[in-house]
């Protein structure tokens, strides 16, 4: 790892350490380091119960979208290619829409988004091991036709939804918010996610080799086709494990490594660890925002989408001026 990386991944660790400290006091109800300290039950209540499990949903959420990102992007050698691209933001919603017509509490509607998610996974890299040549574009289409399917699920179950409190519910969930996570609610999601981050950490140099042509990699002694559907479940369970909890979130897969290329010019280990870095900053100051920016908390996803949308144009235009 180089001097430069080094110090960039430094100051991405310190700047979203700031924010998460930032997001523990901000809110409807500001807490104070000084009530804190001298134990005032009703802010240790609000700091545990609310601010606490957000922020660390954020900073792990966002690093796990961020890293994810990085897989995806080097997989699939294509720079606009994002964690839901084999279908699991579609799965997850419909799973999550089930949940809320289905079951009554939560955490049937995090699981059921879990489910969703997982299914749809599944079923794209089935549908992708039908082609024997192993080809990446393979998983791509698998996912367009997963994602469709899924569409067509959350589709009907809107139509039989109940309007008034059902349909808003479903609608809101799609949106993504941190908001209402506890703490008590991470343990399951935050391990799966460290299994998750762990696999893909220890894979890094296999990950490097599948951004070369397969022939190239196959020379290299890899296989190409195993690695591959093993590297992208490994990387759709950390994005379902975020999603499940949080609902959809917008972009901050897309443009966390695009970022971290762009500073450390590089494709290593090392940027996607910066990768995850920016992805946790992103996440995190959305959230603060979406508490803090009108009367009534917003979903983070507008936050992420305002960012994401003009810089998803840019790649664009950068694509055909470089093409």
């Amino acid at each position: 790892m180089g001097k430069t990386n080094k110090l960039w991944i430094a100051a991405g660790g310190l700047f979203l350490a700031a924010l998460a400290a930032v997001s523990l006091f901000v809110g409807k109800y500001p807490l104070t380091l000084g009530a804190l300290l001298s134990g005032d039950p009703y802010q240790w209540k609000i700091f545990l119960t609310l601010r606490l499990g957000r922020t660390v949903m954020g900073v792990a959420g966002g690093f796990a979208l961020g890293a994810a990102g990085f897989v995806y992007q080097t997989v699939f050698r294509n720079p606009l290619a994002s964690p839901d691209v084999i279908g699991v933001a579609s799965g997850a919603s419909a799973g999550a829409a089930a949940g809320i017509l289905f079951c009554s509490s939560a955490a049937a509607v995090t699981m059921s988004a879990f489910a969703g998610a997982l299914l749809a996974v599944m079923s794209a890299l089935a549908l992708a091991r039908l082609d024997s040549t192993g080809r990446s574009g393979a998983v791509v289409l698998s996912g367009i036709a997963v994602h469709a399917l899924a569409q067509t699920a959350l589709m009907t179950l809107k139509l039989t939804a109940d309007p008034e409190r059902e349909l808003a519910a479903i609608e809101y969930w799609i949106m993504g918010s941190l908001s209402g996570i506890s703490i008590y609610d991470l343990p399951a999601h935050l391990i799966l996610c460290a299994l998750c981050l762990g696999i893909l950490f220890a894979l890094h140099r296999q990950v490097i080799l599948l951004a070369n042509e397969e022939g190239e990699a196959r020379a290299l002694g890899v296989n190409v086709g195993a690695l591959r559907l093993m590297v992208l479940l490994t990387a759709t369970l950390l994005v379902a494990a975020v999603v499940s909890l949080t609902g959809l979130i917008s972009f901050v897969g897309l443009m966390a490594p695009h970022c971290a290329r762009m500073i450390t010019k590089s494709n290593r280990r090392e940027t996607m660890v910066f990768s995850g870095l920016i992805g946790g900053c992103l996440l995190c100051a959305g959230d603060i925002f979406a508490r803090s920016a009108g009367q009534a908390e917003l979903p983070v996803s507008i936050f992420t989408s305002l960012l994401g949308a003009p810089f998803l144009i840019y790649l664009i235009v950068k694509g055909g001026r470089d093409g």
